[in-house]
């Protein structure tokens, strides 16, 4: 059957059924059906309409079947493009774990070959270098003596504490680092002073009589011996194996610098008119190989070198003792 006649068939089955209730309806209101199949027309006509009803269904049977086909096609055609997909899927995720691969081997090359050359460079080196050659190993300037750096210092020191001075203003405050240097860290501590029965002594009163009070008798000779008493007490605190280690000279000289160092760290100062030279600027220099530390240090030895030694337990008697 054709798709045109069938759906004209199909249209004219729907009118009749639907014109059938309606004239149905109406002779059950008037009362015409009694009056046409008196007890029998209901049952007629119910089986008249179930009949055009079954006479549809029969007709639509081929199109449900085409419904049927469809959705088995709808299921095949899904199955098709899920399995495609995950097909698909697989590849790309093979690809794309191949593509990490590469990529991570890319990375893993060129990080080892930055590190090959990274390896050839020392960043600290090349900075020590620069400082050495730029600020002749100078890391700092003070104001003054920096106290508690140049404590800090001393405390951590594992090779030795030297100190260049006329005497030393600020012992008191050094002494308890300058024991643990010589007891708990068992470093030599070499201490440079100026002769106080120097004739420089009397040239270091000029240039300090702004800053020494003379009602007190406190002159350069004066604070130089305040200073070896200082030393000597600290000599007592010693065991006898820790007195070889604390070492003290004093120079007949003209004072260059003076230096307090710890280890390879140095803070230089001058010996200024009218001012302490723990009063004055400090330039702190870091490594004995450094232009500045190597001339610090050179200057320390020459006058230790010229320096002659003192007794610390009887440093009066050394002293005199000395100039004979």
């Amino acid at each position: 059957m054709s798709g045109g006649f069938r759906y004209r068939v199909e249209r004219v089955a729907l009118a009749l059924m639907a014109a059938s209730g309606v004239v149905v309806l109406l002779a059950d209101l008037f009362g015409w059906l009694d009056a046409l199949a008196p007890g029998g027309a209901l049952p007629k006509v119910t089986l008249l309409i179930l009949s055009t009803v079954t006479v549809f269904l029969l007709l639509e049977i081929d199109r449900l079947r085409k419904l049927d086909d469809v959705q088995e096609r709808v299921e095949a055609l899904d199955s098709s493009v899920h399995s495609r997909v995950e097909a698909l899927d697989g590849r790309v995720q093979a690809q794309v774990a191949l593509l990490g691969a590469g990529i991570q081997e890319k990375v893993t090359d060129m990080d080892a070959h930055m590190q090959a050359h990274l390896s050839k460079l020392d960043i600290d080196a090349m900075s020590q270098r620069l400082k050495d050659q730029h600020y002749g190993g100078v890391v700092k300037v003070h104001r003054r003596f920096p106290e508690e750096e140049f404590i800090g210092y001393v405390e951590d020191t594992g090779q030795e504490v030297a100190i260049l001075q006329t005497w030393i203003p600020n012992l008191r405050h050094l002494e308890e680092a300058l024991v643990k240097a010589l007891v708990a860290q068992q470093v030599p501590v070499r201490i440079l002073l100026l002769d106080p029965a120097s004739p420089v002594a009397g040239l270091r009163n000029e240039a300090l009589k702004d800053v020494l009070d003379p009602a007190l008798a406190e002159d350069v000779k004066a604070r130089v011996e305040g200073c070896l008493a200082g030393l000597a007490r600290i000599h007592r605190r010693l065991a006898p194996g820790a007195h070889p280690r604390l070492q003290v000279k004093v120079y007949n000289s003209l004072p260059s610098i003076a230096v307090f160092k710890a280890d390879e760290r140095y803070l230089v100062s001058s010996f200024l008119h009218g001012q302490l030279a723990v009063d004055s600027t400090q330039i702190e220099v870091d490594g004995a190989h450094t232009l500045m530390g190597r001339e610090v240090q050179e200057e320390f030895d020459t006058l230790w070198s010229i320096g002659v030694d003192v007794d610390l337990p009887d440093w009066r008697t050394s002293l005199d003792n000395n100039r004979r």
